[in-house]
């Protein structure tokens, strides 16, 4: 029979559960573009009301590799979110302003 990740997850030793946290952490920090609209609760056919697309460009442009910014930042914009673009170096991280907030 099943068991409930409930259950489960309470006979995790408290460092499982630390390094479980962790990784559901990380996948939260990385994600495809599709996984990221189904985290915000939302249909391909939402999000293209949304953007005035049909939802067959909302389906072509979560399977693109390549893309101009001004396109996922429209994107990033359907769901309620913002753009940023950060260069991260072995000294540290700097926010690329070029791509700040534009009028549409």
């Amino acid at each position: 029979m099943a068991k409930k990740f409930a259950e489960l997850q309470a006979r995790m030793t408290p460092e499982s559960r630390a390094n479980v946290e962790q990784l559901y952490r990380q996948h939260l920090k990385e994600m495809p573009l599709h996984e990221l609209r189904r985290a915000q609760e939302l249909t391909q056919e939402i999000l293209a009301k949304t953007l005035h697309v049909d939802q067959a460009a909302i389906s072509r442009l979560e399977r693109r590799t390549d893309m101009y910014i001004s396109t996922l930042r429209n994107y990033i914009r359907g769901m309620g979110g913002e753009l940023e673009i950060i260069a991260t170096f072995p000294k540290g991280q700097v926010k690329i302003e070029n791509f700040a907030k534009t009028e549409q």
